[in-house]
């Protein structure tokens, strides 16, 4: 992995050495299943990837923030965010890698 960010390319790779697709069908394949995912929350659809975790999108409140810099408040906008919750099996393979450290 480069800059220890997994890109599309690296997916798109990964497709091509585990199932044996060109690279146009596995570069093809994973923007689809991405496109799929980001339109399901889009729609307020949670997305349950199953032994990988829950992707969901809840609506914020509008907010007074302050600027840790300058210490003034400033109002933040009421706004969607996704959140992701890892399953039990992915939370026991992050801490088994954690150590092998």
């Amino acid at each position: 992995m480069s800059n220890n960010s997994l890109t599309r390319l690296e997916l798109s790779d990964a497709v091509v050495r585990e199932v044996g697709l060109s690279r146009h069908e596995s570069m093809q394949l994973v923007d689809d299943v991405l496109d799929h995912v980001s339109s399901a929350l889009a729609n307020g659809e949670n997305v349950k990837i199953s032994s990988f975790g829950t992707f969901t999108c809840k609506q914020k409140k509008e907010r007074v923030g302050r600027n840790p810099k300058t210490g003034i408040e400033a109002p933040i906008t009421a706004r969607k965010v996704v959140t992701f919750k890892p399953s039990q099996i992915m939370k026991e393979k992050i801490n088994k890698g954690n150590q092998n450290n």
